[in-house]
């Protein structure tokens, strides 16, 4: 029986990944639907991806599966055949990658959680089924050239930052738990008008049409496969961009180019950028945008204290890093924390 998971070393598994010759499609996916075991379902997914070299990040739920995933170009039919087998996924929205070097994952993590996605809701009425309609990228071209109708970017401010949708509206918020009643709050005035969300694949834009629904709005609309899906839209019909900036990607590219705009800035210096990082200070590892002039004279670190952390031996640093939960640091961008952050005013 086949492995259920890796037993090599993260180091040694990028290595493999970049004396790959063949290239890779990178390719995300999800689906709402009941899974009554999801541990078992996670099973079968691994022996089944692994047979044809998927690498990414998988997670499983009751309430169904969240996907980022990298595959050899050879095996991309064979992927498709086995995921399509299972009768709620078969012809499932595959979003491929806009810009992709195929170098995005380098292993294969399948985790069971409580949700496909964190949202906070509690309300045992709260039923996905009701849930906003779709709309294509012709159809929300077509809705927003109605100044009337309210554009809502349901991902983070550290995504929000490096692009957006022309007028889309920021909830000022780095979770989707605090997002959901925030636009909710923010609109609630607002109920009868046309409101489209939207994210960068389409989960989480789906949910939040359905909790939109849910906490009385009328005509509530969601961006079909998100970003990822909009900009091939756009790519293959021809279509207007109505999209700035960069797409940011939960994995090692951390963002697509999507136009050429750049409209963010560099964290450190100011100047147009929109290259996120993460501090080579392993204590630390925020995630920041960095200019190529500050990654130089920085050492690729956030902030003047992380450079003396650096400098000292390692076996200095393993004492440091004792202790230190970073983990909420890689994706936590409120605009308040990189403003104590960056520019080497880090307390």
């Amino acid at each position: 029986m086949a492995a259920l998971y890796n037993k090599l070393s993260q180091a040694e598994l990028k290595k493999r990944l970049y004396e790959e010759t063949e290239p890779r499609i990178t390719v995300s996916f999800y689906q709402y639907f009941f899974i009554e075991d999801p541990v078992a379902f996670r099973d079968e997914l691994y022996r089944g991806f692994s047979a044809v070299n998927v690498f990414g990040r998988v997670y499983i739920a009751s309430e169904g599966i969240n996907a980022q995933v990298s595959v050899p170009e050879t095996n991309f039919e064979a992927f498709r055949s086995f995921l399509y087998s299972y009768a709620p996924l078969n012809g499932l929205r595959l979003n491929i990658a806009v810009d992709d070097d195929g170098k995005s994952f380098w292993v294969l993590k399948i985790k069971v959680r409580p949700k496909i996605v964190a949202d906070g809701i509690t309300d045992p009425d709260f039923d996905m089924a009701n849930k906003g309609r779709y709309v294509n990228a012709d159809e929300f071209n077509r809705l927003t050239d109605d100044k009337e109708t309210i554009v809502v970017d349901m991902r983070n401010h550290y995504e929000f930052e490096v692009g957006h949708f022309e007028n889309a509206i920021e909830i000022p918020s780095d979770t989707f738990r605090e997002q959901l009643p925030m636009a909710a709050e923010m609109l609630g005035d607002q109920k009868e008008k046309n409101i489209i969300m939207y994210c960068t694949g389409g989960i989480r834009c789906e949910k939040a049409s359905a909790y939109m629904l849910h906490r009385g709005f009328k005509n509530v609309f969601h961006l079909e496969g998100g970003i990822i899906n909009y900009a091939n839209k756009v790519k293959t019909e021809e279509l207007s961009n109505k999209f700035h900036g960069k797409n940011f990607v939960f994995d090692d590219r951390l963002g697509e180019r999507i136009t050429d705009e750049i409209i963010a800035k560099c964290h450190q210096c100011g100047k147009p950028a929109d290259t996120h990082t993460n501090c080579v200070n392993e204590g630390c590892h925020l995630l920041f945008i960095q200019c190529d002039e500050c990654k130089e004279s920085f050492k690729g670190c956030c902030s003047t204290e992380c450079m003396e952390v650096i400098a000292l031996p390692e076996e200095t640093q393993k004492e440091l890093r004792k202790g230190i939960d970073k983990g909420n640091m890689i994706f936590n961008k409120s605009k308040q924390r990189l403003n104590a952050t960056v520019r080497g005013t880090k307390k």
